[in-house]
């Protein structure tokens, strides 16, 4: 994207009008590129790596386990780590010899990152930091010939969504962003559900981040470093954390492979719990202080996005308020519907919900192939009940073999444009605001996700799995 254009979406995202005393429509918030990619990463696989040489950035609760994960899998090694504070690195380190592997290079510090990022060794970066780091540690990885794996949202401005398709198309380096959502039993079972036409033609899906993150997470001083999440919520108001929710049911209606979304209209609650629980924290501890008479976001957003085809999908994001942990996950099209929770998982023809024997009939015959190969371990290794290490696996197998990602970098930035666009929204009473085409329409053309594992599941695990 060019200069001129970056300003110009800068300029009208502060409120600048076309015509005096009239304000834009929000429609015309996001104008789409008129030319096409120089290079299309959807579909592309990169030359094969015997083996991965990876560095991983952020050693909180998230990196402390990816490298535990990575280390089960052939074919990798652990060249670099990196963490602002230096006895997360040395327990890393501590993992690594645990686990019958070699000493990493260590780099700490606050913008230690930087040069793990420049190392010449390394194949790909592995980043579970705080979101406000994810985009510059994914386009300095790139940028320095690195593959990047990012945790969720990849990016927080549509700016940051560009730089990073711009820099994957122009280094061809891979950015896959980790929502390892995508690969939970479930969710893999109703992707190859709907590819084989089980629900009919898809309609409306739905997905969601419902988990309560208040007392526990986000005013808890031993959970995330420096409150950074606690941060995320403060003068914000939209769905800020979109990805698990509409991951998975992307893949499922072949977004950015046969469709795209269009607009979306998003509206919050007002917030009735994040700013009384912080007053009452501030009176108990002295580092709260800082939070109370503060202007949270709402409690409950949601998100309503349709498709370029006349598809529908809601997102809702909730961390506030006492309900059960939910993702949704449903699916309905016009022969069926599936929907995770709440609790039990269920599979619909009509009006009644499936038998106990013919759902497991259909799980038998839908089952795509990398949960019958890998998921047994997957559930053993663990990470989410073994999602995170599907979602590993898989990422390393497509290296070693030079195949395409499932999660390509148009799908970073397209999940990852729900959080500014949904912020815009509510700013202005739902109105909907359009969706930008980061494929440049080659979404038309590209090919649905490959769950046949052609031409790979070469990468083993280690035998220390079951000696550890």
């Amino acid at each position: 994207m060019s200069t001129n254009r970056r300003k110009f979406l800068r300029q009208i995202a502060a409120g600048s009008t076309l015509l005096a005393g009239t304000e834009p429509a929000l429609a015309a918030l996001t104008p789409q590129p008129t030319t096409r990619a120089a290079f299309n990463m959807c579909g592309y696989g990169a030359p094969k790596l015997e083996v991965v040489r990876v560095g991983i950035v952020g050693l909180g609760m998230r990196g402390s386990d990816a490298v535990e994960r990575l280390s089960y899998l052939e074919g990798v090694e652990i060249v670099a780590l990196c963490d602002k504070y230096p006895d997360r690195v040395e327990a890393a380190q501590q993992t690594l010899a645990k686990l019958g592997r070699p000493k990493a290079v260590g780099y700490v510090g606050e913008h230690g990152w930087k040069a793990l990022c420049d190392e010449a060794t390394l194949d790909l970066v592995y980043t579970p930091t705080p979101w406000h780091l994810h985009t510059p540690i994914a386009l300095r990885a790139m940028k320095g010939g690195k593959h990047v794996a990012v945790e969720v949202p990849a990016a927080q401005t549509l700016d940051d969504c560009w730089a990073l398709v711009e820099t994957s198309e122009k280094t061809q380096r891979h950015c896959m962003m980790l929502e390892n959502c995508c690969y939970d039993f479930f969710e893999l079972l109703t992707l190859n559900m709907a590819r084989n036409g089980l629900l009919g033609e898809l309609v409306h899906a739905e997905g969601a981040y419902i988990h309560d993150l208040s007392k526990d997470w986000l005013f808890n001083k031993k959970a995330y470093a420096d409150q950074w999440r606690l941060k995320e919520n403060v003068n914000r108001n939209g769905s800020l954390y979109p990805t698990h929710g509409i991951g998975p049911i992307a893949q499922c209606l072949n977004i950015n492979r046969g469709d795209r979304m269009e607009y979306l209209t998003s509206i919050s609650t007002a917030d009735f719990s994040l700013a009384p629980l912080a007053a009452e924290k501030a009176n108990e501890d002295e580092i709260w202080k800082p939070y109370e008479g503060k202007s949270f976001r709402g409690n409950m957003n949601t998100t309503l996005i349709r498709t370029v085809k006349g598809k529908t999908m809601m997102i809702q994001h909730d961390v506030s308020t006492p309900r059960p942990y939910s993702r949704i996950h449903l699916l309905s099209g016009t022969k069926g519907m599936a929907q995770k929770w709440p609790s039990p998982q269920r599979i619909a023809f009509g009006h009644s919900t499936i038998s106990k024997e013919e759902y497991a009939k259909l799980e038998e015959k839908y089952t795509p192939p990398i949960v019958k190969h890998i998921g047994a371990i997957a559930k053993e290794v663990g990470g989410h009940g073994g999602m995170d290490f599907i979602m590993d696996w898989r990422l390393i197998d497509c290296l070693r073999n030079g195949l395409p990602l499932d999660q390509d970098v148009y799908d970073a930035a397209a999940w990852s444009a729900i959080v500014p666009l949904s912020e815009r929204s509510v700013k202005k009473r739902g109105q909907s605001v359009d969706v930008p085409d980061f494929t440049r329409g080659a979404w038309q053309a590209n090919t649905p996700v490959n769950l046949s594992l052609e031409g790979g599941a070469n990468t083993g695990v280690r035998q220390l799995l079951k000696q550890s």
